[in-house]
């Protein structure tokens, strides 16, 4: 056994880079390089519009909120045409995808894309609450209704309560949203 006195010195801190204390305004660009280095897993948020039309997005701003009531929170984008269908609707639900699903996020990230099209594709099955589309390859699926709503700049950050919670593939690995392109965590 080596006495303390034969260790190696810890390493100095490293003095922090030039770029790390910024002042003045903050850029979208820097603002979204800064939220990059927090990894998030990603999601498909899916509604049955009024009118019988499935609609979907991909989200990666998913994280729950309590857990009495149960509640979840999403941040829908004002452009997505999911936003104007959840919030008349109020039903929604979020898969949480494996990656193996890579793909199919980045077909529901696109903005335009054909739901329908993408769907007849992918095993799923309607919500029992909510009869959002549900995928069945999801590691875990969860149905809200919406409890509340706010404003978030160019979003809607909405509040649901969760109705229903499944676990398809809870063992399978998640995918993950990091630094602007997708990760998994190795199996």
């Amino acid at each position: 056994m080596e006495s303390a006195a034969r260790q190696p010195p810890e390493p100095p801190e490293q003095a922090p880079h030039p770029r790390a204390v910024e002042r003045g305004p903050v850029g979208q660009r820097r603002f979204r390089e800064a939220m990059g280095l927090f990894p998030t897993g990603v999601t498909l948020v899916t509604t049955l519009a009024e009118d019988g039309v499935d609609q979907a997005m991909t989200a990666n701003s998913v994280t729950s909120v309590s857990l009495e009531p149960l509640l979840l929170l999403v941040c829908v984008e004002h452009a997505s045409r999911l936003h104007d269908a959840v919030l008349r609707t109020g039903l929604w639900g979020v898969s949480v995808l494996g990656r193996d699903a890579e793909q199919l996020s980045r077909r529901f990230a696109r903005r335009g894309h054909n739901t329908a099209e993408v769907l007849r594709r992918v095993p799923h099955h309607r919500g029992r609450h909510t009869r959002a589309v549900l995928l069945d390859t999801a590691l875990a699926t969860i149905e809200c209704r919406t409890w509340a709503a706010y404003p978030g700049g160019d979003h809607t950050i909405l509040v649901g309560e969760v109705l229903s919670v499944g676990m398809p593939r809870p063992a399978a690995p998640p995918l993950v949203w990091y630094r602007g392109r997708y990760l998994s965590l190795g199996r």
